[in-house]
């Protein structure tokens, strides 16, 4: 068995998966690629399923219903963790994590650190084809979080990472209280309480190229009061 796992959540990205999956194989052939689904009506999951038959690396797990990102991500974590992988990255399927990244995301990894975060706003790293609302929201959104937090990372609600297995079992050791994009905000936090050493690895983050952002205003405010809820909780939010 691999020791490193690719693990994606997926929703309607039919238009996206197949690429994904092929160039994520192309940059780490040693890694299995994990996908889960919400059940997308769009036909993703018949879609790796067809590419299982010729694909031992691909692994597949079909959740009964779309119940957001951050669900979709635990649910992985967990059966990967469960499986004994030793590394754990996630990532969306639409290409806005570019595979590209992947083998200098492990080899950081091997180097000790225990969460390598592909980061937009590190030194080195930025967005293409953003508007300048979406560019000052996010990159706001992230000094906003991480100033409040106190957690001394630039890019706070990055969700393409590479995870050490025994830091992200303490990480979701205990219920998470966020969802949607406040999800990626408290997996920062909780990294910080739990001592993960983290390193910020400069990416460059296009726009989608195929299908639908999952981007809303709803999500958007679930981040901006969910912020406060884990400033007061602090470290009971690992005693739940």
């Amino acid at each position: 068995m691999s020791k490193v796992a690719v693990c994606i959540p997926t929703y309607n990205e039919k238009e996206n998966i197949a690429a994904i999956i092929k160039a994520v194989h192309a940059q780490l052939p040693e890694a299995d690629v994990f996908i889960v689904d919400d059940n997308s009506p769009d036909g993703t999951a018949d879609l790796v399923r067809e590419m299982m038959k010729e694909n031992s690396f691909i692994l597949l797990k079909v959740r009964q219903s779309k119940e957001g990102l951050g669900a979709a991500y635990l649910d992985g974590f967990r059966t990967l963790i469960e499986k004994g992988y030793e590394k754990i990255i996630q990532m969306d399927a639409d290409f806005s994590h570019k595979p590209e990244y992947l083998p200098e995301m492990v080899k950081k990894s091997d180097e000790g650190y225990t969460v390598v975060v592909g980061s937009r706003y590190t030194k080195g790293g930025g967005t293409e084809n953003w508007g300048l609302g979406r560019r000052i929201i996010s990159r706001g959104g992230s000094f906003y979080a991480s100033t409040i937090l106190g957690l001394g990372v630039n890019d706070v609600t990055a969700g393409f990472k590479c995870w050490n297995s025994k830091l992200l079992e303490k990480v979701i050791s205990t219920p998470l209280v966020l969802s949607g994009f406040g999800f990626q905000i408290e997996m920062a936090f909780r990294t910080k309480i739990c001592g993960g050493k983290v390193f910020e690895l400069p990416i460059v983050f296009p726009d989608r190229t195929e299908g639908v952002s999952k981007m809303s205003g709803k999500i958007f405010k679930e981040a901006l009061f969910g912020v406060w809820k884990l400033r007061f909780m602090g470290k009971k939010i690992m005693e739940q």
